[in-house]
Parts: C-alpha cells; sequence; structure tokens
C-alpha cells in the first residue's frame, strides 16, 4: 500500500484529501504545519508529499526545498495562489507539479496516481546505458547521480531525468511538448512552463556560464538539443 503525506493546515481539506486516498487504496498521513511535515517527510517511508503553499511555521516553497534536499519521492503542490511566479518558483525548487484549490477530489486522486506510476516506471527500468561520459560530465543512472569535473552536483528527480533523457540523444532537438510528455509523461497535468524552468536550473547547476550554455542548447522556435558528442559506457 502507497503512502501519502498530506502537509495541510486545514483539518476539512486535509481530512478530505485522506478520505479519498484512503478510499482509492492509498494510505495517508497528515501533518497541520511546515515543521512537522519536514519532520515526518524526513523520518518516515512516504511514496509522495501532498504539499499545501501557505502553511504556518514554514510555508510550502521551504518545505519543498528541505524535503527535496534528502529525499526523491514526487511532490505535488497544492495552492490556491494563481500566479506564474508562485508556481514557477515551486517547481523550480523541485516540486514535480501543482493543482490548484478549489480542486475535485477525482482530480488530486487521479494526479497522485499519475505520479506514483511515473515514480515506479523510472525507478523500476534499468536503463541501457549506465554512464554518459560528456566533456567533465559524467551520468550515472544506475545510482542517479551526475558528476561535474569529478564533484556531484545535486538534482532532483525531473531535473536528472530531464537531463539524462537529452543527454542519451546527443544533437537532437526535442520541442517542449515532445519533453514535457517524455519525462512527466502523457497523464501528467501542468503546462509545458515546467520544462523552461527545468532546463533553467539545469543550466545553474552544471554549465560554467548559464547565458552561454555548452550542454543544453536553445534552439529557437524548435526546442532543445544536447549539442556535445558523447562517449556511452555500456552496463
Amino acid at each position: 500500500m502507497k503512502t501519502i503525506l498530506i502537509v495541510e493546515d486545514e483539518p476539512s481539506i486535509a481530512e478530505l484529501q485522506r478520505d479519498y486516498l484512503e478510499i482509492n487504496g492509498y494510505r495517508a498521513d497528515i501533518a497541520e504545519n511546515g515543521e512537522i511535515g519536514v519532520e515526518k517527510a524526513l523520518a518516515g517511508n512516504y511514496d509522495l508529499v501532498l504539499l499545501d503553499l501557505m502553511l504556518p511555521k514554514l510555508n510550502g516553497f521551504e518545505v519543498c526545498r528541505q524535503i527535496r534536499e534528502k529525499r526523491n519521492i514526487p511532490i505535488l503542490m497544492v495552492t490556491a495562489k494563481r500566479e506564474d511566479i508562485d508556481m514557477i518558483r515551486g517547481l523550480g525548487l523541485g516540486a514535480d507539479d501543482y493543482i490548484m484549490k478549489p480542486f475535485k477530489p477525482a482530480e488530486l486522486v487521479a494526479r497522485v496516481k499519475a505520479h506514483l506510476t511515473r515514480y515506479e516506471r523510472l525507478i523500476g527500468t534499468k536503463p541501457v546505458t549506465n554512464e554518459v561520459h560528456i566533456h567533465g560530465l559524467r551520468i550515472d543512472s544506475e545510482s542517479r547521480r551526475v558528476y561535474l569535473n569529478n564533484e556531484e552536483i545535486a538534482l532532483t528527480m525531473k531535473e536528472f531525468d530531464l537531463l539524462h533523457f537529452l543527454a542519451i540523444h546527443p544533437n537532437r532537438v526535442f520541442s517542449k511538448d515532445q519533453l514535457f510528455e517524455r519525462i512527466w509523461g502523457i497523464d501528467a497535468m501542468g503546462d509545458t512552463q515546467t520544462v523552461t524552468v527545468h532546463v533553467r536550473k539545469l543550466r545553474e547547476k552544471i554549465e560554467e556560464d548559464s547565458g552561454d550554455p555548452q550542454y543544453i542548447e536553445t534552439v529557437w522556435g524548435a526546442g532543445y538539443r544536447f549539442r556535445s558528442k558523447s562517449e556511452f559506457i555500456k552496463g
């Protein structure tokens, strides 16, 4: 049975989420503020976190950041805010998706199911290529670690998936729509702005000059491509 952590300070909303998740075969725990949410997420063995944005003690952005530093599980943000900058900020901190209040319980359950299925598919499939070496960048798909000049670079789950996918298809241009479908899944909710945010975060972490990227190139009007020649090490 999959276990979901609900971080929500409104008891009626938290209990509604828990009820619908349990009806659909999930186990759910509730944390009523940000501090408890972080403690439970790091101490427990949860499969997904449902994270409210506006929380006492610690807000959802800070909770997301602290969880993502230690855990690589899906994080689904729940927010009543509709400003794009808030959604972009959440995605940039490592959230996998977001859902707007008010929402239909069936939609919430569908998104939880989609992200759990996607995560299981990613960790349960061993790629043919174990490592990719590109000019000082080493991507180890088996351990899901990335090294730049022998120093490990901390990536979120989706940042790693995006980088690895582009790196094993060098010099091929992918549109934002194609990348969103490949990395987030055809059933994922959201928009292609998610791709833009993750590419920007990747560039900040792996590029010497994110304004003049050497690895992930923007092909204006078309999408992105990994332009360096790669050396693949078969497992």
